[in-house]
């Protein structure tokens, strides 16, 4: 039997917005990078905020 490892080089991760209202979403990045920060649109406040990388999801 052989053991073998997943050596992936992006993961999927989700992103929260720092506005508060529980939107989220999930995106690809790099294993290597710091966590990401993103600006994008939150449509329950019809803003442009923040979003910050909450947990990774899984190995893509």
């Amino acid at each position: 039997m052989y053991l073998t490892t997943v050596n992936s080089k992006t993961i999927l991760v989700q992103m929260v917005s720092a506005a508060g209202t529980g939107y989220a979403f999930n995106t690809k990045r790099n294993r290597l990078r710091e966590k990401l920060v993103l600006r994008k649109h939150d449509p329950f406040v019809n803003k442009h905020v923040l979003f910050f990388e909450k947990r990774k999801i899984r190995s893509i």
